[in-house]
């Protein structure tokens, strides 16, 4: 067994991974094929993904019992710990600082809407 999760993956690839698997739901691959066949599928994936990301999971002889390659731009990182495959998160890129705090979008607390001038509640909102 093996499945394939994409997201933001071009529709050349969906469309090419259908002739293989079954897709269950938008981007959930499902099959069950062989280690030789499984390679060239996720070689496939590896080709085309784009700017989008992948995950493979399949049936291993592990003691998790599954085994699972990632690929993208934005993609988790598999780090061996001990005998077991965990998840590690790639780190954020050095040009977005991580203790940049984002501004709140604008009418979240009633200010910065468009066309007002004061503070709500004030009586002089124009609008």
């Amino acid at each position: 067994m093996m499945v394939i999760v994409m997201t933001n993956a071009p529709p050349r690839l969906s469309g090419r991974l259908k002739v293989w698997l079954l897709e269950v739901r938008a981007g959930v691959f499902v099959g069950s094929y062989s280690a030789r066949t499984r390679e060239r599928i996720w070689a496939q994936v590896e080709a085309w993904i784009g700017d989008g990301d992948a995950v493979m999971v399949w049936d291993a002889p592990t003691d998790q019992g599954f085994d699972f390659a990632t690929v993208g731009t934005n993609r988790r990182m598999p780090v061996d710990f001990d005998g077991l495959k965990l998840v590690s998160f790639f780190p954020r890129s050095a040009a977005v600082p991580q203790t940049a705090a984002r501004p709140p979008p604008p009418g979240r607390d009633g200010r910065n809407r468009p066309g007002r001038t004061e503070e709500p509640g004030s009586g002089t909102e124009s609008r």
